[in-house]
C-alpha cells in the first residue's frame, strides 16, 4: 500500500499526527509525506523511526519529501 500525506502549510504537531495516522493505516508499504518546514521534516522522521519505519528525505526548492518504508 502506498499513501501520500500532504502536510505543506501545516505547523507541528499536525504533520506528525497526520503521518502517524497514515503509518498505522498503511501497516507496511510506503508512506510519502510532503512538508515545507525543517521542523516538521525532523519531527516526522524522528516519529517514524520510533515506530520502526525507515525514512529518507529529499529536498527540492525548500520543500521536503519524506519517504517512510517498513
Amino acid at each position: 500500500m502506498s499513501i501520500t500525506v500532504d502536510a505543506r502549510g501545516r505547523s507541528c504537531p499536525e504533520p506528525v499526527i497526520m503521518t502517524k495516522t497514515a503509518l498505522e493505516k498503511a501497516g507496511g508499504g510506503t508512506v510519502t509525506v510532503l512538508t515545507d518546514t525543517a521542523v516538521a521534516r525532523d519531527n516526522v522522521s524522528r516519529m517514524a523511526g520510533s515506530l520502526g519505519w525507515k525514512s529518507t528525505v529529499q529536498e527540492n526548492d525548500g520543500e521536503f519529501t519524506i519517504t517512510c518504508t517498513r
